[in-house]
């Protein structure tokens, strides 16, 4: 192996750089969803070491799965054979495994393992009675097994009762990359973009590797964003669809969720979700919603109040902008985004992108508070106001162990953000309802987390710590 200038990832390719050289046998898994660079980062540790690869196809039959097995080991030895079972096929491949000498490393990789586990295949069965039969001794063997389907890894493998149950040596879970990592790839890109701009970026695609190689570095954002989502032959206005239907089948009770959730600023809990995607409040809306939540698209909180209940939240940022922008679009403007940098509902998403960041990212804001060894619960909360009392929501609140609760207001504007008399009202009887609803005898920080920072004035002293865009990278 040859070590690489990655961006991001680093500590991910020691690690496979350190399962390399053990002198024990290694069952490594990689999850993590569609397009963050599972496959790339495998290629790119191994490279020239894989003995056997063999990628998964999705919506093949356990036949089909099977000859391209077959087409795989005729390639690497010459054999023709036909193959009928997955028992069969792992028998193969240990003796092809078997011809090598016992001191070269045998790299193996299956790609998209989930796809591989048709309705009554008995994939699992077939490898999980190789890995214990032959692969757990064999010492010289890095078996690396990968998924975009999270869920799938998560029962199959890592929830696995039977022979599987805590047998892999090593687990990474790819996150998409963080602003940092988005920042340094776009300059290795020659693209030279402000903070503030690669926020308003990452508010539309994430920090998702495969979005951000489609992007110009002769366009600006703008017209980036066009040439993605708006164009004649635009890259991901479909991209949706294929997302989902990759990694859920065609499961259209998942998008009902997504879509519903889709329109939740700050979440609902299960039963709300029931009521509005009218889905039974059952065991098999629990199971999606956990299919959803660990595969990166949904994040389930606690909301304080009277009683704690659990919320869930559309975080992924590409489903976001799809569904708000894309869906059911009616015009063809191909300039769209370029031309829509005042409007309202541009303004209003933006508002809901940097608020969704600064949720994701609370650990940055917390070491920014020098609080980041402070354990802490961090949701957004909101009250709905009826005829007798006054509704309120707050951004993200940060209730921590030490008896301080820090509450964020988020605000993204284009200038350094300016308290006047009515909104210094409105940031004090937001709290006292926060402290009404939840009976928290904690003592209150209030931070004003903006892009442009805090312009001073008579009012501004009610604001205790001031965040701005730099200390999210």
């Amino acid at each position: 192996m040859k070590y690489s200038n990655f961006i991001g990832r680093k500590e991910e390719y020691k690690r496979l750089e350190r399962c390399y050289n053990s002198n024990q046998s290694q069952l490594i898994i990689i999850s993590g969803r569609r397009r963050v660079g599972k496959t790339y980062l495998i290629d790119e540790v191994f490279e020239d070491d894989f003995v056997f690869k063999f990628t998964g196809s999705r919506n093949l039959n356990l036949n089909d799965q099977l000859k391209n097995f077959a087409s795989e080991l005729k390639r690497r030895t010459n054999l023709d054979v036909t193959i009928n079972t997955w028992a069969d096929a792992f028998v193969l491949l240990r003796n092809y495994l078997d011809s090598f000498d016992s001191s070269k490393k045998l790299v193996v990789f299956f790609d998209e393992m989930p796809w591989m586990d048709t309705n009554k295949s008995k994939f699992i069965d077939s490898f999980e009675f190789f890995w214990n039969d032959y692969g757990s001794a064999k010492k010289n063997l890095i078996f690396i097994v990968c998924g975009s389907s999270s869920s799938w890894i998560q029962d199959k493998i890592l929830k696995n009762k039977g022979g599987l149950f805590n047998r892999h040596s090593a687990l990474f879970t790819l996150k998409p990359f963080t602003l940092t990592e988005v920042e340094e790839y776009l300059l290795s890109r020659n693209i030279h973009w402000t903070r503030v701009d690669i926020i308003r970026l990452y508010m539309i695609i994430g920090g998702i590797p495969y979005y951000l190689n489609y992007l110009d570095s002769s366009l600006t954002l703008s017209e980036n964003i066009d040439n993605l989502f708006f164009s004649e032959n635009a890259y991901l206005k479909n991209e949706f669809n294929i997302l989902y239907s990759t990694l859920f089948g065609n499961n259209e009770d998942i998008l009902k969720i997504v879509e519903v959730l889709g329109k939740q600023r700050y979440g609902i809990d299960r039963k709300n979700i029931s009521l509005k995607t009218k889905l039974p409040y059952n065991g098999h809306l629990s199971n999606m919603l956990n299919s959803l939540e660990v595969s990166g698209f949904i994040t389930s909180y606690i909301k304080q109040g009277n009683r704690k209940e659990v919320n869930y939240r559309l975080t992924d940022y590409y489903s976001l902008f799809y569904l708000k922008f894309i869906k059911n679009q009616v015009n063809n403007d191909h300039h769209f985004w370029s031309n829509s940098f005042s409007s309202q509902a541009r303004i209003n998403y933006e508002a809901l992108g940097f608020e969704l960041i600064c949720t994701n990212m609370v650990d940055n804001i917390k070491h920014a508070l020098s609080i980041g060894g402070v354990l802490s619960t961090n949701y957004p909360w909101s009250k709905k106001g009826n005829n007798d009392e006054e509704g309120s929501q707050i951004d993200l609140v940060i209730e921590r162990k030490d008896h301080v609760t820090t509450i964020c207001e988020i605000k993204f504007y284009n200038t350094e953000f300016e308290i006047d008399k009515e909104y210094n009202t409105k940031l004090i009887k937001k709290i006292e309802i926060f402290k009404k609803e939840t009976k928290s005898k904690d003592s209150f920080q209030l931070v004003l987390v903006s892009t442009y920072g805090l312009k001073k004035n008579m009012y501004s002293n009610i604001i205790n710590k001031v965040i701005t865009v730099d200390d999210l990278f």
